[in-house]
């Protein structure tokens, strides 16, 4: 028990700097929304000719200055937008305000690269569908909050065949394998993605670094659903962009908080996880971030993926994926993770040829998976207080050196692991004594309120229900499933 209240300790800071970063994120959201300064100016944008309103957003965004609100009414807007300038962008809401932005690079792009110092931007009540590259692409920015806009069928431009994506700007170094996914942020600090809903991309949400660190975000409340070949929710350390001075060859994610997300069915047409921690070569770096309280369903890799996969003995600029959290979420029904090497459904994944230290798995429900979380690494694995519900194997580790300190977890029966109706263990290295006698209390994930539409039955018999329950969501569901690919 010491050991488990060292490890709870040590990560302390971490979750209350992430949960503080939730508190201030999210009181930005109704400060940068609603609440104009008195000397900023309100833009109308209509296409049907209402007086005083201009016909394109982008027209509108040319007239506006810091801190101004450019309101655009329903219709249909056949645009590349592109924000330069401190500003919001509402729209009537995402089921009549759609951006389609067939043939063109991006829905939206927030520009901080060409317009440095770039802040308090708010982006709200859109559909952003059929762009080439991004749906929604934010780059060096500071302060930004989207939230409550439907990204949908972008990444146009993807050829599956080479892989790559024609026409792509050279800042991004990695997107090879998709085009940079329905929602991208690089760079990005201090800003907000709330209560979207992102489906039918190449991937969902990226976070990654080719440009600048990307530091002290939220993702929170999003449904990332059936986005096709690079995953649900992504921190990814990129090479940095030969343009720019990087200390390191990556600038590096970190204290992104990944909280109440609904990451479902992803990854099918080309492999990806619920949540991915990637930091695949040298001097990449995706450290000290929380994923916490969500939930990761029925997609194409484990519910989470942490992964480096280079390793230099005595060298100063190994991938980095240490000291992540990874908290109270709900994973059933995933796949397995190749790269582990896994070839049965596995929860949580840690993989790091360079030791992966100071990752803690803590207070999650697993279910419906053959390995419910899985250690490929030389370094220690701190498990504790999780349910292991699927009465396979609870914990595995695959390398030869390395350990799992998995003591005080509910393993499915009083018994502990190996009793009938428990899960178990498999690998060397596994301290599991003492147990759980009976479900830890620490798992809130089904804490959601009853009127939160990311509602989804599943049983362990892999019987889910994607049905969105109490809700309507008919948005915009007449596109056209022919991506051209």
């Amino acid at each position: 028990m010491n050991h488990l209240m060292t490890d709870v300790v040590r990560f302390v800071p971490n979750l209350r700097r992430g949960l503080r970063c939730c508190a201030i994120a999210l009181c930005l959201i109704c400060f940068l929304a609603f609440t104009a300064s008195v000397r900023a100016a309100i833009l109308c944008v209509d296409q049907h000719g209402k007086t005083g309103c201009l016909s394109t957003i982008s027209a509108a965004i040319v007239e506006a200055n810091i801190g101004d609100t450019i309101q655009v009414d329903a219709g249909y807007y056949a645009e590349d937008v592109v924000i330069g300038t401190q500003l919001s962008l509402v729209g009537a809401g995402p089921e009549t305000t759609i951006i389609d932005a067939s043939g063109l690079a991006n829905g939206i792009y927030i520009d901080g690269l060409d317009s440095p110092g770039l802040t308090q931007v708010v982006v709200t009540g859109f559909t952003v569908k059929n762009a080439n590259f991004e749906g929604i692409l934010v780059n060096d920015a500071t302060d930004v909050t989207i939230f409550d806009n439907v990204v949908r069928e972008n990444d146009r431009s993807l050829h599956l065949s080479t892989p790559a994506c024609p026409g792509q700007p050279a800042f991004e170094t990695a997107e090879s394998s998709d085009c940079g996914e329905g929602l991208h942020l690089i760079g990005v600090a201090h800003s907000t993605i709330s209560d979207n809903i992102v489906e039918q991309n190449a991937g969902g949400i990226l976070v990654s670094d080719e440009t600048a660190i990307s530091h002290d975000d939220l993702i929170t409340r999003n449904l990332v659903m059936d986005n096709s070949y690079a995953g649900g929710i992504n921190l990814a350390s990129h090479p940095a962009n030969p343009g720019t001075p990087a200390k390191n060859p990556a600038y590096g994610i970190d204290y992104i908080v990944i909280s109440d997300n609904d990451s479902v069915h992803n990854g099918f047409g080309g492999g990806g996880g619920g949540v991915s921690l990637d930091a695949p070569t040298a001097g990449n770096l995706v450290s000290t971030n929380t994923v916490l309280g969500n939930r990761l369903i029925a997609n194409a890799l484990a519910g989470v993926v942490v992964h480096d996969d280079s390793y230099v003995p005595g060298s100063t600029s190994n991938p980095d994926v240490n000291r992540n959290v990874i908290a109270e979420n709900y994973i059933a029904g995933n796949g397995p993770d190749p790269a582990a090497p896994t070839t049965v459904p596995t929860g949580i994944s840690v993989v790091g040829a360079t030791p992966a230290v100071d990752v803690l798995v803590t207070g999650n429900l697993i279910e419906g998976e053959s390995i419910d979380v899985l250690l490929n690494s030389s370094a220690t694995l701190s498990v504790h207080l999780n349910d292991f519900e699927g009465a396979q194997t609870g914990a595995a580790k695959l390398s030869h050196g390395g350990r799992i300190n998995a003591t005080e977890n509910w393993w499915g029966c009083p018994g502990g692991p190996g009793a009938a109706g428990c899960s178990t263990t498999s690998g060397t290295g596994i301290v599991y004594t003492p147990w759980l006698t009976r479900p830890t209390t620490m798992v809130l994930v089904h804490r959601h309120d009853s009127g939160d539409c990311h509602h989804y039955r599943y049983d362990c018999d892999h019987d889910y229900d994607f049905s969105r329950h109490g809700c309507d969501h008919d948005h915009d569901h007449d596109h056209d499933h022919d991506h051209g690919r």
